[in-house]
């Protein structure tokens, strides 16, 4: 496919569920213009994940998929496809999340326009009426309505005059890094949508979950290390 524009990085542990679903969707929904690699990242899965993804790539002849394996968390997890990235954009995805059409093009439109970061609004896989009014709030640019699921494309430059994602997070380390992006006013958002997961809301209950999300996200806000924030998360929500 030539040198790549694009390098999709997507760490994984334990996605045998969704990992075979996301790469045909990531393959379909792409148009044909844009160079891109994908580099599945992962953390020790049990559960056959790589075995998946190389059997998937077998059947398809693909030549633009590598999977490599890094210690498990998210942050290093993503720093080592980073690191083995080719593209000059880099775009960051979580293993249940799945982009609108054409999310190539649009990522590289708004890198073409100056806008070096950002993500794409959301939608839950779920019709609960919080759900939906969460989904609602992401096409506002306020930093409390971003995460992770809502994937993240920078510029490689950018990323690693950041410092990358910091290691020290196992949770919190998308924020992390979007709070930098915040300070530099370099952050956009597409108006168009990924629609992710709802699974750790059913695990957990609805309200529940969003009661520790927004705990976890006020205790940073009230300065709390990032081993505060994962022992809170150990504690009190199921993965």
């Amino acid at each position: 496919m030539g040198t790549p524009k694009i390098s999709i990085i997507i760490p994984t542990l334990n996605e045998a569920e969704n990992i075979s679903r996301l790469l045909k969707h990531l393959a379909a929904n792409k148009t044909a213009k844009t160079p891109i690699e994908m580099i599945i990242v992962d953390g020790g899965s049990d559960d056959h994940t790589p075995t998946i993804i190389q059997k998937y790539i077998q059947q398809n002849n693909i030549d633009y998929i590598r999977v490599i394996t890094a210690p498990k968390g998210r942050a290093k997890q993503m720093n080592a496809g980073a690191t083995n990235a080719k593209g000059t954009i880099l775009y960051f995805l979580h293993a249940d999340s799945f982009p609108p059409k054409g999310y190539d093009q649009d990522i590289v439109g708004e890198i073409s326009k100056g806008n070096l970061a950002g993500c794409f609004r959301m939608r839950f896989d779920s019709n609960h009426w919080w759900l939906r009014l969460a989904s609602w709030l992401t096409q506002f640019s306020w930093r409390a309505c971003r995460g992770g699921d809502q994937s993240q494309f920078i510029t490689k430059d950018l990323f690693e005059e950041l410092g990358k994602f910091d290691e020290h997070f196992i949770i919190y380390e998308d924020n992390d890094l979007i709070n930098k992006l915040y300070a530099r006013n370099q952050f956009t958002v597409i108006n168009k949508k990924i629609t992710t997961s709802s699974r750790r809301y059913k695990t957990n209950g609805i309200w529940k979950l969003q009661y520790h999300f927004w705990a976890i996200y006020i205790k940073k806000w009230f300065g709390a290390s990032a081993e505060e924030l994962h022992e809170y998360y150990k504690k009190n929500i199921v993965s």
